[in-house]
């Protein structure tokens, strides 16, 4: 794998870190800025709508603009994003901060992924793009709580100037390790969006959406569920999002190899193995051993289905794959957004609080049911290790192995 990879995984552990690590620190931000804990949850949602009105508008503004430079731009926005939720007087100014910091987290992710695609060998191109990822699950192992326990010790505000520090360490390692990539002819914002405008790409934007929504509605209620149901010390629970981070990079590393072997039965077994365990949780989160097990394969089986969905609609855009890499950014934060609504409803409604694992196992058998809706459209459920995938540029130039096809989508797009 080319050194280049290391810069852009650096993106991806700043993203990370900056996405999870106001969850912990919501008591001192609320008593910060003078507002109540929930109140200050609602930044959590600042950053997941910056992301999703950010995704596809800065990556239509970019549509012209070569790659590296790009991701330079949009590093660069991300550390303002950063720098100015630290220096934030009050809580208005800090919710348009968080805003502005959510905004290049889709476009960013997007082309980083087509970047990473076409640094390998088309056959490794998944490899890449999970690669890439670990900086992501290393950032719910090493950043999140560093930066909560940094923001603890020393105040809120150091824990976002600690990820812009980041943001600028990954601006240099971009500017350094990656190539220049240039943009193909005739490359634009209706060339984007017209790759866009399938039915192929809305099914796995969907896929995305309610599939990881079952993840989301588990996951941002974990620690209440955990110190409420299990019983455990709100002093250990840092360490279990750890111990979720742990499980996140054991899925990001089978997930690519598996991808590049077989991507639609990857992504249905991700989905259906993630459905069974969210389900398990409901009745495992009563007991430590088992409660820590289950949070371990939510945090394998919520990274896992990321490549997959990712290779998928950079796939099926044919030749304009970085606005459907970035939407798929837009689709897990409203997955986000739309788990932590469903898992609290249910909480609120009486069914106790580990009531979000049945909510997170419905939404990932919903998403499974997506996902072979997708693939019978494709002509075929998805049989076997090679099955066929019928998609963008694959579809056009014949192939029929899978391995081919995603080469071919990736290869050729743009």
């Amino acid at each position: 794998m080319p050194l280049a990879l290391l810069a852009l995984s650096v993106v991806a552990f700043a993203i990370g870190t900056t996405e999870f690590v106001s969850m912990g620190l919501l008591p001192q931000i609320a008593d910060g800025v003078g507002v109540s804990v929930p109140q200050a949850g609602n930044l959590i949602s600042a950053y997941a709508l910056g992301v999703v009105v950010g995704a596809p508008l800065l990556t239509g503004l970019g549509a012209k603009i070569p790659h590296k430079k790009l991701l330079l731009l949009l590093a660069g926005l991300f550390v303002v994003g950063n720098v100015a939720s630290a220096l934030a007087p009050g809580f208005g100014t800090l919710f348009a901060a968080r805003v502005l910091a959510g905004l290049p987290h889709g476009a960013l992710f997007g082309v980083v992924a087509v970047v990473a695609s076409r640094l390998v060998a088309p056959e490794r191109a998944a490899r890449a793009v999970s690669t890439m990822f670990l900086g992501l699950t290393v950032a719910n192992i090493v950043g999140v709580p560093a930066g909560t326990a940094l923001g603890q010790q020393f105040g809120w505000r150091s824990a976002y100037l600690a990820v812009a520090v980041i943001g600028l360490i990954a601006l240099a390692a971009l500017a350094r390790l990656v190539p220049h990539q240039p943009r193909a002819e005739g490359a634009g914002i209706r060339h984007e969006l017209k790759a866009m405008g399938n039915r192929h790409i809305a099914i796995g934007l969907a896929t995305a959406v309610v599939g990881f929504g079952g993840c989301f509605a588990v996951y941002s209620y974990l620690v209440p569920m955990l110190t409420e149901v299990t019983g455990m010390a709100s002093s250990s629970t840092t360490l279990v999002l750890a111990l979720y981070g742990v499980g996140m990079t054991l899925g990001t590393l089978l997930a690519g190899p598996m991808t590049d072997r077989a991507l639609r039965p990857t992504l249905y077994g991700g989905l259906a193995v993630m459905a069974v365990v969210l389900f398990a949780f409901y009745f495992a989160v009563q007991h430590t051993v088992t409660a820590l097990v289950c949070v371990l394969l939510i945090g394998a089986m919520g990274s896992f289905i990321t490549t997959p969905v990712q290779m998928l609609l950079m796939a099926k855009a044919e030749q304009a794959p970085t606005m459907a890499a970035a939407s798929n950014h837009s689709a897990f934060n409203l997955a986000n957004a739309g788990g932590a609504w469903l898992g609290g409803l249910v909480i609120s409604a009486g069914w106790g609080w580990a009531s979000p694992a049945l909510v997170g196992a419905s939404l990932a058998a919903a998403g499974l049911g997506l996902a072979v809706v997708g693939g019978v459209m494709d002509g075929g459920f998805g049989r076997g290790k090679r099955s066929t995938v019928v998609a963008g540029a694959g579809a056009k130039a014949g192939v029929k192995d899978e391995a081919e096809v995603q080469a071919a989508g990736v290869e050729r797009a743009g």
